[in-house]
This record gives C-alpha cells, sequence and structure tokens, in this order.
C-alpha cells in the first residue's frame, strides 16, 4: 500500500511534466517560434506541486521577464555583447531576484538572455517571440494543475487525521495503564516519536491539498494536524515526568481514571471544555487529600501535579484550535 502510495506520488506530477512541456513545446513549434523547445523547459520548471504555487510563480515569470528585456537591453548598448556581459546579466539577476526572494525565476531569465546574446537582436518581434514562449510555457503550466485527484488526496488527509487520533489514544491508554501499574507495553514511547514524524508528512499533504483549492478556509486540515503534532510533544514531556516516580502514590489512580477517560473524546469534532472541568476537579479533590508523609511521597505527589499540568495543556491546544477557528470555517467542516 506505502509503495503504491509512493510510485502515485511520483507517476502523477511526472506525468503532468511529460505532458506539460511536449504541448508547450507543440504549441511554440506550430506558432513558428524561434527556441520553440524553451518553452517547455519553461512549462516544465513552473509545474509546481499545487495550483497556486504555480500561479504565484506564473506571476513571477512575468514580472521578471520585463526586467530580463531591460536588463539586456541596457547592458547590449553600453557594453559589447559576449560571454562577459552575459555573466555581469546573471550577476544581477542574482542579487535582485534573492533580495526579493524570487530566486526560482533565475533559470528562465538566464535561458531568455542566453537567446538575446546568440541572435543579438533586440526588435520587437523577437520581444515578442521570447514573451510568447514564456507565456506558452506558464499557461500549460497553469493548465496541467487544473486537473487534479482532490477527492484522493483529501482522502490522503483525512486517513492521516484518524491514524494520529488513533494513536494518541493508544499512547493515553499506555499512559492510563502505567499510572494505575497495570502490564503496558513500554515500546509506545518509540512509536510516539515515530508518530511525530508521520504527522509532519500528513502535514506536507495538508499544505499540498490546501495549495489545490482557492477557499482560504482549506488550511482547516494544515491546523488541525498542527494542533496534533504538539500534542505529541506534550505527551513526550508527560513521558519524561513518569519516568520520574519512584513509586507509585495512591492518587495516581484517579489520575489513570481520567485519561482512561479522557481518550474517548480524542476526536476532531469534540470542544475540550468538560474534560478540562473534570480535570480541575480532579485537581482539587487532590489538595484535599492527607499531605504527604515521606520524602518520596511528597516527590511522586509532585509529579503527579505535573503531569495533570501537562494534560491540562494537552487539552488547551485542542481548545486553542477551536477558539481561534473562524466561525465560517467551523460552520463548513463541523456544521455548527
Amino acid at each position: 500500500m506505502e509503495l503504491q502510495k509512493k510510485l502515485k506520488k511520483i507517476m502523477l506530477p511526472a506525468l503532468k511534466i511529460a505532458i506539460g512541456s511536449s504541448a508547450a513545446i507543440w504549441i511554440a513549434e506550430s506558432l513558428s517560434l524561434q527556441y520553440a523547445s524553451s518553452a517547455g523547459i519553461i512549462a516544465l520548471l513552473t509545474i509546481a506541486s499545487t495550483k497556486w504555487e504555480t500561479m504565484r510563480l506564473s506571476l513571477y515569470r512575468l514580472i521578471t521577464f520585463c526586467i530580463t528585456v531591460i536588463l539586456t537591453f541596457l547592458l547590449f548598448h553600453l557594453l559589447p555583447w559576449d560571454w562577459a556581459t552575459y555573466g555581469l546579466f546573471l550577476l544581477f539577476t542574482v542579487i535582485y531576484s534573492t533580495w526579493i526572494g524570487w530566486r526560482v525565476t533565475i533559470s528562465v531569465n538566464a535561458v531568455i538572455a542566453t537567446h538575446f546574446l546568440t541572435v543579438g537582436n533586440f526588435s520587437l518581434n523577437f520581444v515578442l517571440n521570447e514573451f510568447l514562449l514564456v507565456l506558452i510555457g506558464i499557461s500549460i503550466a497553469i493548465l496541467i494543475n487544473l486537473f487534479y485527484n482532490y477527492k484522493g488526496q483529501l482522502r490522503e488527509v483525512l486517513r492521516g487525521m484518524r491514524f494520529t487520533e488513533t494513536q494518541l489514544q493508544n499512547v493515553l491508554r499506555e499512559v492510563s495503564a502505567y499510572l494505575s501499574e497495570t502490564e503496558s507495553y513500554p515500546g509506545v514511547w518509540q512509536d510516539i516519536g515515530a508518530l511525530e514524524s508521520q504527522i509532519q508528512e500528513f502535514i506536507h499533504e495538508a499544505y499540498e491539498y490546501s495549495g489545490n483549492l482557492f477557499p482560504t478556509h482549506s488550511h482547516y486540515y494544515v491546523d488541525y494536524l498542527e494542533m496534533r503534532l504538539s500534542q505529541c510533544r506534550i505527551l513526550q514531556s508527560l513521558h519524561a515526568q513518569m519516568r520520574k516516580i519512584r513509586t507509585m502514590p495512591e492518587q495516581a489512580h484517579l489520575i489513570s481514571e481520567y485519561i482512561l477517560y479522557l481518550t474517548e473524546y480524542i476526536v476532531e469534532m469534540n470542544i475540550p471544555q468538560k474534560q478540562l472541568d473534570r480535570l480541575h476537579q480532579i485537581s482539587q479533590d487532590m489538595e484535599q487529600e492527607p499531605m504527604p508523609q515521606t520524602r518520596e511521597e511528597f516527590e511522586g505527589r509532585a509529579i503527579l501535579y505535573h503531569i495533570l499540568m501537562d494534560l491540562e495543556e494537552f487539552l488547551h491546544a485542542k481548545q486553542r484550535f477551536v477558539e481561534t477557528m473562524d466561525p465560517a470555517v467551523k460552520k463548513i467542516y463541523w456544521g455548527n
């Protein structure tokens, strides 16, 4: 399954690039443009992983094309147009492109400049020839990215979200088992470390999905997965505290029962206010307990309080996600 998914991720972009580049060259040749093959290169370099990125890059290409024409025209009339002048052109191009954050446009502009260098012609017809090469390349790139498997990628994003929730529930069950001193699986903490890496991949997929949708609320999935990644890191902190416990305090069973209750609410559409209220009540109940009599009891009780604080932060991460959600987005995804 993973191999099939990986091959699909490789094959689809490869097909888009192959078809787009070939189509761009065919159109340029049909119009009898000089350097028609450059239209295919421009399409190849402009086809990005997302629709928005492709459109943004296309706009950058148009703007920097104008700069390239002006810069090469000035250098052509001020200096002998040879390899040294071309090097000077690249120097200026790299400097300004890097300065404004458009370094990705350098390659296409360098190709256009070589055409001027080779032909030595700044007539309106040749400038139009070069403009059409750029226009064909970026138009094909935009058109190719309109054909996209949105439903398939959305299924992958949702699968990642459900997998993350299930893994977090498993970790919480292990924490509960540890605190109740029942049999547990110690490898779960290696699993949570691996889960962090997996969530990073899920976030990347969510970014790609959102980048292919025009509505701004498409970042919902990215925000959700980043919230779960934050919760993962909180559980790592909780684990570090648990390892410090030498003798399990009697009050640990209260927290164990609460964590077991909490696992049912590690789902997408849950506002954790009730879980926070119950956590605060447990904290208050523990404050009414008799004071610890030994150093070990005191240290164990202190660690339990720290675990409660980590659990509170775990829930606050979800609460902040809900509270900062745009009402329109919440209505779309949560129906209220």
